[in-house]
C-alpha cells in the first residue's frame, strides 16, 4: 500500500523542501521505496538532490499536461530514492491547468499509473495555495505541515487548514493533517518553547514529537546535492530526520492496527 503525503505551508522558508528531501532519504534508510515529487517551479528539491534542473528534458510539468507517463520522467538517484523533477516550466503548466478539464486531479491520475511501486510518495509544494498545491492535496492521503519556531508561526495555518477541509469535502474525503512538524527548533530559547506550546495547544497529538533543529550540516547538504543523512549522518539534522521517519512509520502502524481492530 502506497502512502502519499503532501508537505505544505503557504509560508516560505519553513523547511518544506528540506523536509521533503531528508524525510524521503530517511525513509529509504528504513528500507522503504520512496518517490519524491518536486511540485515547486523553483525546483529546489531537484537541485538539492544534485540534479541540474536547467538541462532537464522531462519534468513533472509533462505529467500535469498529460504528455508523458511517470516512468518516462522519474529519475533514480544514488541516495536510494526516485525523483519526479521540476523546473520553471511548471509555471507554464499551472497557467494551462486553470482552464484544463479535471485540473485538480492531474497529479493524482499520474501517480495512480505508478501502481504500488512505492511505499511512500512525498510531494514538495510551492509556498502558496495555488493550483499546484491543490493538485498535491487531491493526490495525497495526508498533509505534513512544517512550522518554523519563530514569530508568526501560526500565521496562515488557518487558511491552509480551511483549504484542506474544502479539498476533503469536494475532491478527496481521505485527506487529513498527518502531522505538524516544528522546524528550526532551538529548545534553549524561550521563543521556540512558546511556539511549541502554542502548537501543542492548538493541535495536540498531531504535533510530531520530533522537532527539527537549526543545524549547519542541514543547511550545507543541498549545496552538495545530498540529503543530510548522506552528507553527515552523525549531525543533529540527520538524527532528527531519521527520528521523524521512525515516528511517521510508528504512526502508520498504529493507524493500520486501529483500522483492522
Amino acid at each position: 500500500m502506497t502512502r502519499t503525503y503532501t508537505i505544505a505551508n503557504q509560508k516560505g522558508g519553513v523547511g518544506k523542501t528540506t523536509t521533503g528531501i531528508n524525510l524521503a532519504a530517511a525513509l529509504s534508510t528504513f528500507g522503504k521505496r520512496v518517490l519524491l515529487v518536486d511540485l515547486d517551479p523553483q525546483g529546489n528539491a531537484t537541485t538539492g538532490l544534485g540534479v541540474d534542473k536547467r538541462t532537464l528534458e522531462r519534468t513533472v510539468c509533462d505529467l500535469l499536461l498529460e504528455e508523458r507517463d511517470p516512468g518516462e520522467v522519474l529519475i533514480r538517484l544514488p541516495c536510494g530514492i526516485d525523483l519526479l523533477p521540476a523546473n520553471r516550466d511548471l509555471t507554464a503548466a499551472e497557467v494551462e491547468l486553470v482552464a484544463g478539464a479535471e485540473r485538480e486531479r492531474r497529479l493524482a491520475r499520474a501517480l495512480e499509473r505508478l501502481g504500488g511501486r512505492y511505499d511512500h510518495v512525498l510531494i514538495d509544494c510551492p509556498p502558496s495555495l495555488s493550483m499546484l498545491t491543490v493538485n498535491a492535496l487531491v493526490a495525497c492521503g495526508g498533509v505534513i505541515v512544517p512550522v518554523q519556531c519563530e514569530y508568526y508561526a501560526l500565521e496562515g495555518l488557518a487558511d491552509l487548514l480551511a483549504t484542506i477541509e474544502r479539498i476533503a469535502r469536494a475532491f478527496n474525503p481521505r485527506l487529513a493533517v498527518s502531522g505538524i512538524l516544528r522546524t528550526m527548533y532551538d529548545p534553549r530559547t524561550a521563543l521556540s518553547q512558546e511556539v511549541s506550546n502554542q502548537l501543542h495547544a492548538h493541535f495536540g497529538e498531531r504535533v510530531f514529537r520530533t522537532a527539527i533543529p537549526r543545524n549547519v550540516r542541514l543547511a550545507e547538504a543541498p549545496s552538495h546535492g545530498l540529503p543530510v543523512t548522506l552528507y553527515d549522518r552523525s549531525s543533529r539534522g540527520a538524527i532528527a530526520y531519521l527520528g521523524l521517519a521512525g515516528e511517521l512509520l510508528r504512526r502508520e502502524r498504529v493507524a493500520a492496527r486501529e483500522v483492522v481492530g
